[in-house]
């Protein structure tokens, strides 16, 4: 008998829900439903997506009995209501990051997850290209050594202006947060997949460049973060998030520097790997024959033909669904522990931000263990993380 396809949800029709919708398609689910800000804009999208119907709004797609997977891409601060509302209805659930807008939202996730038993996955994405797989099993085999120093930088221009505005910018819609939980947490989640470290504490600053956008009220959310952090592993790592670098789209960097070799990978370069050793250095290219055994399946072209962010997220949401139907999320999944360790390390930031001093990373250790997340590299279960 053939194995019925999964009816997935999207709420929020924005560049990010379609991504999701175009992903989720091309994975085989079945599009049931969209909800928009308002039901025009819903309809409009339906139509556009080949969803087979649009909801007056996204609580109508969380409680609905035809949806067995709800894809969260609204503001942040519907992120947990709507995940929780979701969970009691006995469905599984993307959200976007931040998985809530407080620490203590995110936590409470975590509880109504397990007593749901359905899985929560955050689209970390970056994970999924090939040559971050491949720099991952490097530094597994012992390649690099002891990994001493994690540094880099996420940079954007997208709110260079007075003129730039989105609802990200009011803090009631977008959180306590604004740069450092929207992209340093993508940051902070590839340098921990990659290398296995867990951050413990932190040291920051915060700044918020343009204080006056037009048409809006005073902004209190930071445009730009740095942040010196410690791992539980003994390695520092620094950070700097910009959402107004001039001439900087989406540049995520980052290195890893080991006792024998570094590596480096930059997201708007993503088709090589830097790798470099005290006698030299070379570029690993994004082609399977040269990719480690365990980076090869994200590899789905030959070598010279490009691959980029769409490819990642379709891989991250075929995992996904790979995981519902098989009852366990492949290895490397970013799930429910990963948004919440996301949510601890921006919450420590913050409060370092205020305070001016070293600010332990709450609960992550914690929460992340109560939801079966590991620290090693190459583990994963259910609820947890790799």
């Amino acid at each position: 008998m053939e194995e019925r396809r999964l009816r997935i949800a999207v709420a929020g029709t924005g560049m990010i829900g379609r991504i999701h919708a175009r992903s989720a398609r091309l994975a085989g689910a079945d599009l049931v439903a969209v909800a928009a800000s308002t039901p025009q804009r819903g309809a409009a999208a339906a139509a556009e997506l080949g969803a087979a119907r649009h909801a007056a709004n996204a609580e109508e797609l969380a409680t609905a009995p035809d949806v067995d997977v709800l894809h969260v891409c609204t503001p942040n601060h519907l992120h947990g209501p709507l995940t929780r509302l979701a969970l009691e209805h006995g469905k599984h659930v993307v959200c976007e990051k931040p998985l809530a807008t407080s620490l203590a939202e995110a936590q409470q996730l975590a509880a109504d997850a397990e007593r749901a038993d359905r899985f929560v996955a955050v689209p970390f994405v970056y994970r999924y290209h090939p040559v971050v797989r491949h720099a991952r099993e490097l530094i597994v085999a012992g390649e690099l050594g002891e990994v001493r120093l994690l540094h880099g930088s996420y940079l954007q221009d997208w709110l260079l202006t007075t003129a730039d505005t989105n609802w990200r910018v009011d803090a009631g819609l977008g959180g306590r947060s604004r740069a450092f939980a929207d992209i340093g947490s993508h940051w902070c989640d590839l340098a921990s997949f990659v290398t296995g470290h867990r951050f413990t504490s932190a040291v920051s600053a915060v700044e918020t460049a343009i204080p006056l956008r037009d048409g809006q009220p005073p902004v209190t959310t930071e445009d730009v973060a740095a942040a010196l952090l410690r791992t539980d592993r003994g390695a520092l790592a620094n950070v700097v998030v910009s959402q107004v670098s001039p001439g900087r789209k989406n540049r995520l960097w980052i290195e890893v520097d080991g006792a024998e070799a570094s590596v480096a990978f930059d997201q708007e370069q993503p088709e090589s790997l830097w790798v470099g050793r005290r006698d030299g250095a070379r570029i690993v290219l994004r082609d399977p024959e040269q990719l480690a055994p365990a980076a090869r399946r994200f590899a789905v072209v030959p070598g010279g033909h490009p691959q980029g962010y769409l490819d990642c997220f379709d891989a991250f949401v075929r995992d996904v669904y790979t995981g519902i139907r098989d009852g366990e999320l492949p290895e490397g999944t970013p799930q429910l522990a990963d948004g919440l360790r996301a949510a601890a390390v921006t919450d420590a930031v913050m409060d370092a931000a205020a305070s001016g001093t070293w600010t332990e990373v709450a609960g992550a250790e914690r929460a992340a263990a109560a939801t079966g997340a590991t620290a090693a590299p190459h583990t994963a279960s259910n609820g947890g993380a790799a």
